[in-house]
């Protein structure tokens, strides 16, 4: 994402927060390996002391339709030592509660594939994003070697479900879950959704032969 300082971003289905937790944790390792090259061992330990973590004036947004997920989150944020630095807010993908032109970043990670209006969402996006911003989406996608492609279905439809039904007694669900990625937008359709929303300089990248892609594009 080539964060800078002040960056405001908007993570969307962002749920217990994770991915917002681990990359401004990597962020932050980076930071102080780049601060205590020339340092004392006295400094660095100074450092290490001071429970304060901020990012340069940027702050995280995370926004998830699911109250019962951000109850997760907030905690484990607060006890890693993230405060200022990250916001929990109520809030659908498909009508979020902020004004236009407001973020640098907006991400989401595997959760524009639950949305019912895609195209509402990705308009919603577009709006909240300031001239020049940044749309990420690492989303499931389509593979596209069909040797992979046939294990892949065989772990999903034939392993998947009963690993529900062993460990959380619920084999509907993870079936629910498996058809539905499967009936979501191939890497190409994806695309031309992204562009009809607005956004220019769409591309992305396949991962592990497609079973996920990373979609990037800007708002100009």
């Amino acid at each position: 994402m080539h964060l800078l300082p002040g960056t405001q971003l908007l993570d969307i289905a962002g749920g217990t927060g994770d991915i917002c937790i681990s990359s401004q944790h990597q962020r932050k390792q980076k930071r102080q390996l780049r601060a205590q090259q020339c340092l004392s061992w006295e400094e660095i330990a100074k450092e290490y002391q001071n429970e304060e973590d901020s990012l340069d004036g940027s702050h995280v947004m995370v926004c998830d339709i699911n109250k019962k997920m951000l109850k997760v989150g907030k905690p484990k944020a607060l006890a890693q030592g993230y405060r200022a630095e990250l916001t929990w807010v109520l809030g659908d993908d498909e009508e979020l509660p902020f004004d236009d032109d407001k973020f640098d970043i907006y991400t989401i990670a595997f959760g524009m594939w639950n949305v019912t209006h895609i195209d509402q969402a990705l308009q919603e996006a577009h709006r909240v994003l300031k001239p020049g911003g940044r749309f990420l989406c690492l989303e499931v996608s389509q593979v596209n070697n069909p040797l992979i492609s046939r294990l892949y279905d065989l772990y999903s439809f034939q392993v998947i479900p009963v690993l529900g039904e062993v460990i959380a007694g619920d084999w509907k669900s993870y079936q629910y879950l498996v058809e539905s990625i499967r009936r979501f937008l191939s890497q190409e359709e994806f695309k031309e959704m992204i562009e009809d929303a607005g956004f220019h300089k769409v591309t992305y990248e396949s991962l592990t032969s497609g079973i996920v892609a990373i979609h990037s594009a800007f708002k100009l």
